[in-house]
């Protein structure tokens, strides 16, 4: 069983920063995942990395201010996101799975969520 714990979320007005840490336990994956999901809407692909490669994806809509990292010896994945925009307010969520995929039911294992909210 893998249990994923996320932290780091809160309140940021628009142009700030925020550092979301996912720790993770139990025999995860290959890779890791954030998602977001924003009131309304469906849950959506932030960025994934692979545990062993360091390879990373990123969303379109993140490119360049988000980047993930992982710590292996630690097994946190942690999201750092810069030059925040009201329209990054959301839940975040890590997840875990075989590979780095974009669609949800890739992944296996999720975390309870954390929220983000940027203020305009």
């Amino acid at each position: 069983q893998v249990q994923l714990v996320e932290s780091g979320g809160g309140l940021v007005q628009t142009g700030g920063s925020l550092r979301l840490s996912c720790a993770a336990s139990g025999r995860t994956r290959d890779a890791m995942g954030w998602f977001r999901q924003a009131p309304g809407k469906e849950r959506e692909f932030v960025a994934g990395i692979r545990w062993t490669s360091g390879i990373s994806l990123y969303a379109d809509s993140v490119r360049g201010r988000f980047t993930i990292s992982r710590d292996n010896g630690k097994s946190t994945v942690d999201l750092q996101m810069n030059s925040l925009k009201p329209e990054d307010t959301a839940v975040y969520y890590c997840a875990s799975g075989r590979g780095i995929f974009v669609k949800e039911r890739e992944y296996d294992y999720w975390g309870q969520g954390t929220q983000v909210t940027v203020s305009s």
